[in-house]
């Protein structure tokens, strides 16, 4: 078993002109929370009967997060051609899907925030239930996503939170609060890391002082600010991808981790969600309304919520799927060696969800800026 090193989610801001081009072209302006498909918006009319041997399809995915033989598997269960071309980031795909040009994406994998600016946009096809049998699969709380509720124009594909990975041996303390990774006790000084991703190098901090993973205030930002800068000293470094083999070598004996990433199936290695809570990440499947091919599409995200294929993500990538079919048959030595597998769905939904934040997003770029280039 193998996992793949990408980072899935990196700002926006880098995109935000091509967001704003393409909500211009359609009259409208980034919302505040997750919306549901614009009023009156035309929903096209598809064909459940369609001949999808007719169609192709392309999708737009991170290296490592889908098994590589899928082509394969769908032309031979579905009789369509696939292509699957990789982005590396949240950020590049954003670019990839608001830059204006035909593309020919027909399905994009984005984490959950980014689902909901592409939907505001006006860029998303609403789903078509009857097309998507396999929605069954879900767990009830896989519909209860606060960037879209009901699930209307994305499917949850993992989900997770972010946490405290450690050492056990190497701390005389078991690590129970935000405030043990941002002021460490003597032993773990210069053996901590934190995130870089904006939303993620903030978490902490917003967590320690009770405030929202989505605040726009700009008190409680330059507060998370300063809470940020008296922790720096203390960081071995900021690091978003390789924690896990710090942990390993005892070069780190803290970090902060999404939980998927912390590698619990190594001996002494632990993973904890703090006492003053944590996030609600979920990466979804989405597709796109210039489509040429949507029941394709539809036939597309209905295969990889079958049980077996779905289950893929759990037992190779080590995060958690929102599909109660595909959970029950990951393997259960699996699951007893990788803890964070075993959080049930409303262990997540304690976690607050992460939303699109329109303009104010401009304010954890620059927070991280800031931060950062602090000496």
């Amino acid at each position: 078993m193998s996992r793949s090193r990408y980072t899935r989610r990196l700002p926006a801001a880098a995109v935000a002109a091509g967001l704003a081009l393409a909500l211009s072209a359609c009259g409208g302006e980034a919302a505040d929370t997750a919306a549901s498909p614009a009023s009156g918006a035309a929903v096209d009319q598809l064909d459940p009967n369609a001949d999808l041997s007719k169609q192709s399809l392309t999708v737009t995915v991170w290296d490592g997060y889908t098994p590589k033989e899928l082509p394969q598997e769908i032309k031979s269960k579905l009789k369509f051609d696939l292509k699957v071309t990789l982005h590396d980031t949240n950020e590049i795909a954003m670019a990839k899907l608001t830059s204006g040009a035909d593309t020919g994406i027909d399905v994009a994998f984005v984490s959950g925030q980014y689902a909901q600016a592409l939907n505001e946009a006006g860029l998303l096809e609403p789903l078509h239930p009857e097309l998507i049998p396999n929605l069954a699969n879900l767990y009830p709380e896989a519909k209860e996503l606060a960037y879209d509720k009901g699930n209307t124009f994305s499917v949850p594909y993992t989900w997770g939170t972010t946490g405290i990975c450690y050492r056990e041996d190497l701390v005389k303390t078991k690590p129970a609060s935000w405030n043990d990774i941002l002021d460490p006790p003597a032993e773990a000084k210069k053996k901590v890391t934190m995130m870089t991703t904006e939303r993620w190098l903030a978490l902490p901090a917003i967590k320690a002082l009770g405030y929202s993973v989505n605040t726009r205030s700009d008190e409680e930002l330059a507060k998370v600010k300063e809470k940020l800068l008296a922790a720096k000293p203390n960081l071995l470094a900021y690091d978003d991808t390789t924690f896990g083999d710090r942990l390993k070598s005892g070069e780190a004996v803290m970090v902060e981790a999404w939980d998927g990433w912390c590698p619990t199936s190594e001996k002494n290695i632990k993973f904890v969600v703090p006492k003053e809570g944590s996030d609600l990440w979920v990466d979804t499947m989405v597709i796109l309304k210039s489509s040429k091919n949507k029941e394709a599409a539809h036939a597309f995200i209905n295969h990889i919520l079958d049980p077996k294929v779905h289950g893929w993500a759990a037992s190779n990538i080590l995060y958690k799927v929102p599909n109660k079919a595909a959970m029950d048959i990951v393997d259960a030595d699996l699951k007893a060696q990788n803890t964070p597998l075993q959080m049930s769905p409303a262990d997540l939904l304690q976690g607050e969800s992460i939303i699109d934040l329109g303009e104010d997003s401009a304010k954890f770029t620059r927070l991280a800026t800031e931060v950062a280039a602090k000496q």
